[in-house]
């Protein structure tokens, strides 16, 4: 197994702060202590200072969730396992108790009306993710505009989910939200009957 380059460790260490404190709370230095490399290889691999790396984890972030939930969702029929995948959610957030979340959300938060560069990275990974869904909510034969609707009520859900399990040191909205999104597509498949 090879050892991490220092930009890696670089990216691996600001998703990490990001997740636990946030963008903003996160300052160049931490990100470098904590990647244990020297402060000047910050600029070095990233120029473009903390909105660079923040975009890079926005984009790197993006694609080790899809790849993380992919996996989960490989095995689970949408129509009967939604709660299951909301379970689960609910243990690993209590396994880390409760200190760290999706580091794309909490970026998209702070810079929504404040970033466009990171805006527009933030909104494609949750478009890509909601193609994602509704190609698994497709599997279900109720077409692609139900299907989209279906990946947008989970997503919202899911993300709202951990703000609220975070905020409030519980997983009953996790578990509550996954209920609804269930109760959802039961709703959408029997309209389609």
């Amino acid at each position: 197994m090879t050892e991490p380059t220092t930009r890696d460790r670089i990216l691996d260490a600001a998703a990490e702060l990001y997740r636990r404190q946030g963008m903003s709370a996160t300052g160049l230095k931490q990100i470098s202590a904590a990647a244990r490399a020297p402060f000047g290889s910050i600029y070095h691999h990233f120029p473009g200072g903390k909105e660079a790396i923040s975009a890079e984890v926005i984009r790197s972030e993006g694609i080790r969730y899809a790849a993380f939930v992919g996996a989960q969702l490989a095995d689970i029929n949408p129509a009967n396992g939604i709660e299951a995948v909301f379970a689960s959610a609910a243990e690993l957030l209590e396994s880390q108790d409760y200190s760290e979340a999706c580091s794309i959300e909490t970026i998209a938060l702070e810079v929504a009306s404040t970033n466009e560069r990171l805006r527009g990275e933030a909104a494609e990974v949750f478009e890509t993710w909601l193609h994602q869904l509704a190609g698994w909510f497709g599997q279900l034969d109720i077409g692609d505009e139900q299907s989209r609707r279906l990946a947008t009520v989970m997503l919202t859900a899911l993300e709202g989910a951990f703000v609220l399990c975070r905020t409030l040191r519980s997983v009953e909205p996790m578990l509550i939200a996954g209920h609804g999104v269930q109760a959802a597509v039961h709703a959408v498949l029997a309209s389609a009957q």
